[in-house]
This record gives structure tokens, sequence and C-alpha cells, in this order.
């Protein structure tokens, strides 16, 4: 398997600006120094990478020129405006009145509309009703998967396995591709540290290196080697920026951070998404510095732009340009779409403020043409990179998309990414795998057999009804004759159900009777995603009741829990014998859920995101900073620590934590050179002995710490991981390259780069200062 190993900095996303002055959305571009020449001993510049698909071409120029010479006003803002189609139970169709604006040029781009057919339809509508002829382009939220469902994003993050995400997201451009889908509004790159937030499900988790490998294997993924091959997709960095800080949890709620914090930790992926290509951005819902995110030009020109050099376009997120009136940063629409514009926005999502306004503003001289001329240019380049003005109906072929959805080996790949996907949390006594006398297995709960629930949120072409293949059907395929799987639902997680015991008396009964139970517990498909916030993280529903009758019948008990988050499941830790999180596994999650619980498949999941003992400790996170008074478990009992008092400080489950059916240990830690000079380079190296019986990955990680510096840093940082396979009693030495621009972050002056100093250095099996004996280098000038 392919090893990432401190191939992307931390520096890579550096802004480097000298002040964290924000710029207003009226004000003119401030004058950016240029960044490839350091000012200061350690400073890492700013690297801007060109795609290939930005590169000059002479002849789309030419078109683009004559073209645009062709459109009116009306018509160039047309192409900044992108609409949804309407969906019905007959099928799909849309209202009258965008049927008008398609055919008068004042629509650019659809979404929500698929299928060879229907994207056919619409397009002629654009390319035989309009007078330019301007093809459509569409866009739909190919998430983690089209037709054929992956994992949800968060459980493929815990796969570590950048291989398995980017042909998870291969699959996902060729289905959609193939049903007349040119652009994904994909990948979420938002750091997430709070289970509360409903979209942590959506994204990479709470790191940023692992984000950042992450958001480049997606875009890979999805945009292939050639943007004009009909089988890849636009890809788009979502939501930029800083969405996932969201105070409380609460989804759309206020972002308030430090310019440091919004550096180091909330930019890296985006940027790492800009150097792999990413065609397209999409602001994000939340102000930063107090600007709504559409309206800031600090994010989306000064840093998208200028300090990156980003090439594509820029769409809103859903109507996020009218909601800058109730954020109390425009007065009216035709403000806020002149702040848009001004700030960097391309295209308007749905809210119909660019078509409604623009004009006008322009008429009264208080938005720019120049502005307008830029942004058409860019969407249009966009339509001819991907050949439609050569063919507007290219993507739109009935005999490719009957020949590609549901492919074998895409459902087969689904398979493969969500049993990598799946983490063992506990397995006390080797209750997993399930031996051959467990001839009677009681399988319970409300998340066992319901189809609705194997996909998770986000999966919006996902078939729920009959594709899904539930963890009933995949365990009684698997298991034969002679084993007996006895399913009874026995609990309910919606809210509602909270002190109810309906169900609880046939799935004690069954319990009883087995050699072993299997409890299939969670949260509902729409309990995690887009406004899915909660104020618990526990089993919803009266399902911890149930789960404790269960226990209390003496049964060795198996937990699988499906959710799209952290959940507070401390009770079972303590009293379950086995617990499998296998987040929403997809259309071929049974099968997977079964091959990991029968030992077909070896479990070698790592979380991707901090558990915590209870929703109190949110917001939660491996690489928080150390405080001037630190627990100390020495000293238990002294009240003026940073702790809680009914509460340890730690997690229920660390970051990069994770079992496996087989045992590794870890050497000590050897490095190359104590000494890491400005020019050089160490090598960090531990040897991994498989130490069980069967064959087994494991995820090695590496982490380092900057015991001091001109600001606080954290107490671990993840700078590596590698995947290994091993045989029973194989060993191989792992080895990690650091360079210090691996060590860089944003000093006290607000540059980017590294500081002499010494740091210690851990090679691990997860997150955590106890996880292994740290080995120590120096830094020097």
């Amino acid at each position: 398997m392919r090893g990432y190993v401190l191939k992307l900095s931390l520096g890579c996303a550096a802004l480097a600006l000298s002040a964290c002055a924000t710029v207003e959305a009226g004000a003119p571009p401030r004058e950016i120094a240029a960044q490839s020449q350091p000012t200061a001993v350690g400073t890492v510049p700013v690297e801007t990478a060109q795609p290939d698909w930005a590169a000059t071409d002479p002849e789309m120029n030419a078109f683009i020129d004559d073209l645009m010479g062709q459109m009116t006003l009306q018509e160039k803002i047309g192409q900044l405006t992108l609409l949804t189609s309407d969906w019905e139970s007959t099928g799909p169709t849309m209202r009258d009145t965008y049927q008008a604006d398609i055919r008068a040029g004042r629509v650019g781009s659809i979404f929500n509309a698929y299928t060879a057919d229907y994207t056919r339809q619409l397009q002629e509508l654009a390319v035989e009703g309009t007078r330019l002829k301007i093809p459509l382009l569409f866009g739909y939220d190919v998430i983690h998967g089209h037709r054929t469902i992956f994992p949800i994003s968060l459980g493929e993050a815990a796969s570590w396995d950048m291989d398995a995400i980017e042909r998870s997201a291969r699959v996902s451009a060729a289905e959609a591709s193939s049903e007349g889908i040119h652009w994904t509004f994909s990948p979420m790159v938002d750091i997430a540290r709070d289970a509360r937030w409903g979209r942590i499900s959506e994204g990479a988790g709470e790191d940023v290196y692992l984000g950042s490998q992450v958001a480049r294997a997606r875009v890979r993924g999805y945009q292939g080697d050639d943007l004009g091959a009909v089988d890849t997709v636009l890809a788009t960095a979502k939501h930029f920026a800083a969405y996932g800080a969201a105070q409380a949890g609460r989804d759309y709620h206020t972002v308030d951070i430090s310019e440091r914090t919004l550096r180091d930790v909330y930019l890296p992926p985006f940027k790492a998404a800009v150097d792999e290509g990413v065609a397209t951005f999409m602001t994000s819902f939340n102000e930063y510095n107090g600007v709504p995110a559409s309206g800031s030009r600090y994010l989306l020109t000064d840093v998208l732009r200028d300090q990156w050099g980003f090439d594509g376009f820029v769409v809103t997120d859903y109507t996020s340009i009218n909601e800058m009136i109730p954020h109390g940063y425009s007065r009216d629409l035709q403000q806020a779409g002149e702040q848009a514009l001004n700030a960097g926005v391309d295209m308007d999502m749905q809210g119909a403020v660019f078509m409604e306004h623009l004009k006008q503003s322009i008429d009264a001289g208080t938005a720019s043409q120049a502005d307008i001329d830029q942004a058409v240019r860019r969407i249009l380049e966009m339509k001819y990179r991907l050949g439609l003005f050569e063919d507007p109906y290219r993507y739109s072929d009935n005999a490719r998309q009957d020949a590609t959805l549901y492919k074998p080996e895409f459902l087969e790949a689904a398979r493969d990414v969500a049993r990598k996907s799946m983490v063992l949390l506990k397995n006390e006594g080797n209750t997993l795998p399930l031996v051959a006398g467990a001839k009677n297995i009681a399988l319970i709960g409300p998340l066992a057999d319901s189809k609705a629930d194997m996909i998770g949120s986000w999966a919006a072409a996902g078939d729920r009804q009959t594709r899904p293949v539930t963890i009933l059907e995949g365990m009684r395929q698997r298991a034969g004759e002679g084993t007996r799987i006895n399913y009874v639902k026995g609990a309910s997680y919606e809210f509602a159900s909270s002190g109810s015991t309906d169900g609880f008396a046939e799935a004690v009964a069954a319990a009883e009777q087995a050699d072993v139970v299997v409890a299939v517990m969670g949260e509902k498909w729409d309990m995690t995603g887009e406004a899915a916030s909660r104020t618990a993280l526990d089993l919803p529903g009266n399902q911890q009741a149930l789960l404790e009758r269960l226990v209390a019948t003496g049964k060795p008990v198996v937990l699988v829990v499906l959710s799209g988050r952290p959940n507070s499941i401390g009770w079972a830790d303590d009293n379950v014998e086995a617990i499998l999180h296998a987040w929403y596994p997809g259309t071929m999650g049974g099968h997977a859920v079964a091959d990991v619980l029968f030992g077909d498949y070896n479990p070698s999941g790592k979380l991707p995101v901090t558990f915590p003992l209870t929703v109190g400790q949110e917001p939660l996170h491996y690489d928080m900073k150390n405080t001037g008074r630190p627990y100390s478990a020495d000293n238990p009992q002294q009240k003026y620590l940073s702790r809680y008092l009914n509460t340890p400080n730690d997690p229920l489950y660390r970051f990069g934590y994770g079992l496996s059916y087989t045992n590794f240990s870890y050497s000590p830690v050897t490095l190359s050179n104590p000494t890491l000079s400005a020019n050089g380079s160490l090598t960090a190296s531990a040897t991994i002995t498989n130490t069980g019986d069967r064959a087994g990955a494991e995820v090695v990680q590496m982490y380092v710490r900057d015991l001091v510096g001109s600001v606080t840093r954290p107490v671990q940082e993840l700078k590596g991981f590698e995947k290994v396979i091993l045989q029973p009693g194989e060993s191989r030495t792992v080895s990690f390259r650091i360079e210090p621009k691996d060590l860089a972050f944003t000093r006290a002056d607000m540059s980017h780069g590294w500081e002499p100093g010494e740091f210690n250095l851990w090679i691990a099996p997860s997150s955590g200062l106890e996880a292994s004996a740290p080995v120590t280098f120096n830094l020097t000038e």
C-alpha cells in the first residue's frame, strides 16, 4: 500500500501575511508581498500550484473572447446563476418559469438534475432554445457515492487508506457522469472538532494532516488526470472557510476563531485541494471575523486567488448571498450581490440575487463590469474544458449510463471500502470474530434490518428502498446452514421512544436463547448531516435501556454502532464484550459488516475523530494545547488544576485508535540523527511486528510536539502515517522523513515557518502521550 509520509506539510496552507487584518468587502484589493522570498530564518514560502487543466489554451481564449463579445449583460449574468430543478414523484420536471429562464439565457447551470434523458432534455432548452447556444453545466451532491453508495465520508477517512478513498471518488465520478452530471459539490474538507455538529459526518474528522491527505485523494478520484474525460467530474472544495468551527456545534451558527487557528487548522485541507488541482470552491454559510464568507474578499480573493493562485471558479452555498441580510451584513439583496461579486464569488447558487439585481448594480455604478466579465470567463472556461461546447450532450448517453451504474466491480469496491472503514473499539476475550460454535445468534436493534439507514445522509441519488444490503441480510447469507440468525427489532432510535419498553420482552427472550447477541444500534440516518446537530451524543430513543437488559441476560453482547459522529458509549465500553463502529457503511454495508463479524476480514480502521466520554467534553480533539495548570493523574485529588469535577479529562477513545483481530508490537523509535539542521532532514523509524496468529493491517502513525515556541503549541500533531499489512510473525521497519518545513506553524509575528528548538516524536498505534515513549531531537538554525 502507498505510504503517506510527510508529503504535505502544514506549510502548504500558510498565508504568510504580515498582519491579520481583514479586507472589508467593499475595499480595493490589498497589496500582497511576493511570497517566494523568505523574510526571516525558518520562513516557509507559500507555493502556488497550476494544474494541467489550467494551462494556457490560445484556442480556448480566442473562442471565449469571441463568445463574450456577443453576449449581452443579461446573458453574462445568466452564466453566474445556478438554479435547482424540481423533482416530483412521477419524475423530474422543471417549473415553467425555470424553463423560460433557460431559454432566455438567464440560467447558466442547473443542479439536482440527473439521468441521461433528463439532462439531455434540459440541455436542449439551452442549446436549441437560446440565441448563443451556451450549454448548461449540471451539478449535484455526489458525496460518498452516486448510485453505488460507499461509507459516509467520515467512515472512509477511518480507513486511513488513500487508495481506497480515491477509488470511491473515482467510482462516484464514473456513475455520476454517466447520468449527465458534470460537477460534484464534494469534497467537504472542513476540519470538525465538535461531535454535536451534524456535518462532522461529511468530512474527514478533526486532524489537519489526515484531512489534507483525504482532500487530495478525493480530488484525484473525482477529476482524474483529464477534466475532458467523459467519466470525470469537476470537484468542489467546500465550505470555505471554517464552517466546522460553528459555535456550540450548531449548524449555520457563528464562527469566532483567531487568525492563527484559521491558518494552522482550518485552511490547510483547502490548500491541499488547490495543490491537487481542484476545479471549483464553495463558500461557507458562516462568517469569519465578522464578515459572511460569501462576502469575504479576504478569503475569496486575498487568500484563495492572490496567495494560493486558484484558477477555477467559486460558487456560493445554497442561498448564502441572500443570507447576508439576516447576518446583518447587507441591507438588501442588491447590496448583498454587490458584496459577493466584489469579494470574488463567481456563481450564485439558488438565491437568484445576481439574476435579479446585478444589472441594476451595473446601471447604478455600484458593481464592476470587469468583475462580471472575469467571473463569466472562469465559468465558460470550465464548460470549454469539459468539452461541452464541442458536444453539449456528450455526458447524456443512455448506453454508457446503462453500462456503468451498479457495475459488479463498483459494488465490490463499495464492500471493500466499507470493510476498511470499520473500527474495532473493544474485543474482550476475543469475542469477535464470531466462532463457528455460535449456532444461535440473536440479532437485535432498529438498525439491523433497515435498508434506508445503511447508506446514511448525503446519499442523494442512492436507492434507500431496494439496493442496500442490511446487516440481517448480510449475516444470513454468510452464516450458512446450521446457524440461526434470530432477528428482533426490540427498540427504536426515535427520540419519542425514550422511556418506552415496547419490544423489550421479545428481544430479551431471543437473547436468552442465543449463544451470542449482536445488537445493532445507533442513530437514524438523518440524525447526522446538514441541519442535524445534537446536544446529546448517547444512543437515542430507548436503545440504551434495551442494551442494558440484553447485558443483564449474561450472554456475550457485541454492539455494532451505525452513526455519523462520535457517540458517548461509555456504558457499553464498560459492559459489553465487543464494539464495532461501522458508521453508515453504504449499499454493500450488510455484507461488509458480516465479513468483519465472522472474521473473513480483519478490521483495520482507526478513528479519524476523538470519541468523548460525555457531550460535556465537546469540542474535543487530540491536538489540544496544554494549560498552565495541566491535570496529572499522579495527583488526582488536587483541585486547582484544569479538570472536571465529575469526569476525567481523557476521552473514551483517542484519535487514531482502533483494534485488530491480531496484535502488533512497536520497537523503540530510532532517529538517523538527533539534530535536524535548517537545510537538512532526518528519518524516524520503528519496527512493527505482528505478534498474533493471523494477518492484519496496521496504520502506523507519527506524532511530534514542539516543546517551546514563540506561541504555545499543541501537545501532539500527526505528521505522517503508513498502512502496513503483516503476516503472523512478520516484522517491518516503517520510516518517516522529516524536514524543517514539516514543523512550520504561524508564529508570534504571524509569519509562517519553523523555529529552532527541542521536539518530541512518537511512532505509535494512536495519538496519546502515553501511547509510546517519545524520542527527542533538536531543530537548529
